[in-house]
């Protein structure tokens, strides 16, 4: 029995070998996959620390054969505090959990457009000022930029759709932020702590700010909640010492326990739901409302003034008119795709812009010789961004290469025909040069 286990044992460990290997290449060490021939980057091994420039290479040859750095993994680079600067390159499309997690030396880091995914504590307490979040992140994991600090400003493209619990906490030199109109909630004491942040704006896609959201924010003066928020969690905007100023949306329907709890300063709020939001009574506790004039419509005063903790504040005014719309955002044009000497452009009538690709082939395989053949019906979507505009609608387009990777619609009309086909096999024959 022992030995049928510890053959059983020996074969695992043979397998597991042909698959994964854990090698060091030029003071990296990474994780090399035989049959994805991919890679990547783990933690370093014997206590040896990464330190100084890094530079991560997009490919990696290892036993004669080549491999594509694609990720970076839990915890590759945590604790390296002489890390200094890092170079991820188009390959990677994932940052693993605690990544960078502690590296006091890191400054700034720049962020390739192929990562869709920066995993949960990535940049814990790390010496970062300053990063740009490329178009291609949908995931900013729970706590990725949590006690950086010295971070100034950050850029949120609009393809972010989540921002995990904690991502941005005590971050307090962060003076700004907008949240991209892709967001529709603002998470669990996402900004908590960022005492230096002075402003934030809301879009119109938002409907929830969650438990915590703004804890602690002293620097805020002022806040616009727009009318599609229909949910304000508990202690979402507690203790911001600093806040002077509350307008409220029209579709606010629930303000939790010590929503607005402990904002001395409070002097004005405005808030334009025509039904009293079920609100619990301590939402303004410790605000001193009973020195503040609560602004509300005018066929609504007497609701108001009917129901905790509304009818606490010193004064009800009466509001005209409905609460002002946010102007409306531009939205980018829609792209132009073209298939010019082998390559795919872009163009767009919206100056500035940045483009978001995916390009899908109908007969995609797994390949592995030396060679491949690029023939087949791809498909090509791409959309257009921009900070400050929405996203643009979606432009696709479908072409079709022949096996020398020539696009099949030669004379460029938009379509595969028989005047196409007739071309291609006289150029075959060597009667007709290549357009």
């Amino acid at each position: 029995m022992k030995k049928q286990i510890l053959l059983l044992t020996l074969l695992l460990s043979v397998t597991a070998s042909a698959f994964a290997a854990e090698v060091e290449i030029d003071g990296l060490w990474y994780e090399v996959v035989s049959k994805a021939k991919e890679a990547k980057v783990i933690q370093y091994k014997n206590n040896v620390k990464y330190s100084g420039n890094i530079v991560i290479p997009e490919t990696v040859v290892y036993d004669g054969d080549s491999y594509r750095v694609t990720s970076i993994g839990i915890g590759a680079f945590y604790g390296c505090s002489g890390l200094t600067s890092v170079t991820i390159p188009n390959s990677m499309t994932s940052i693993g959990s605690e990544a960078f997690r502690d590296c006091r030396s890191l400054t700034s880091v720049t962020i390739p457009n192929s990562v869709t995914i920066i995993g949960i504590c990535a940049f814990d307490s790390s010496g970062l000022t300053s990063v740009t979040i490329p178009n291609s992140v949908t995931t900013i994991g729970d706590a990725a930029f949590r006690y950086c600090s010295g971070l100034t400003s950050v850029t949120i493209p609009n393809s972010v759709t989540s921002i995990g619990s904690e991502a941005f906490r005590n971050c307090s030199s962060l003076t700004s932020v907008t949240i991209p109109n892709s967001m529709t909630s603002i998470g669990h004491s996402v900004f908590v702590n960022c005492s230096g942040l002075t402003s934030v704006t809301i879009p119109n896609s938002v409907t929830s700010i969650e438990n915590y959201a703004f804890y602690n924010c002293s620097g805020l003066t002022s806040v616009t909640i727009p009318n599609s928020v229909t949910r304000i969690g508990y202690s979402a905007f507690y203790d911001c010492g600093g806040l002077t100023s509350i307008t409220i949306g029209s579709g606010v329907k629930n303000i939790f326990g010590k929503a607005f709890a402990e904002c001395p300063e409070l002097t004005d709020v405005y808030c334009y739901a025509e039904n009293v939001p079920s609100t619990n009574t301590d939402a303004f506790e410790g605000s001193y409302i009973d020195y503040s004039v609560l602004h509300v419509l005018m066929a609504s005063v007497d609701a108001y003034m009917a129901v905790e903790p509304w009818k606490n504040f010193k004064t009800i005014v009466g509001l005209d008119g409905t609460m002002p719309e946010e102007p409306e955002t531009p939205k980018c044009a829609p792209p132009t795709i073209a298939f010019v000497d082998g390559k795919l452009k872009f163009s767009c009538e919206t100056d500035g812009v940045e483009y978001v690709s995916e390009v899908t082939v109908a007969d995609a395989k797994k390949n592995y010789s030396s060679e491949v053949s690029l023939t087949g019906i791809y498909t090509v979507s791409v959309y257009a961004t921009k900070m400050g505009y929405d996203n643009s609608d979606v432009s696709t387009m479908e072409f079709t290469l022949d096996a020398g990777g020539e696009p099949c619609d030669v004379n460029k009309d938009g379509q595969v025909d028989v005047a196409d086909i007739a071309t291609i096999i006289s150029r075959m024959a060597g009667n007709s040069p290549k357009q």
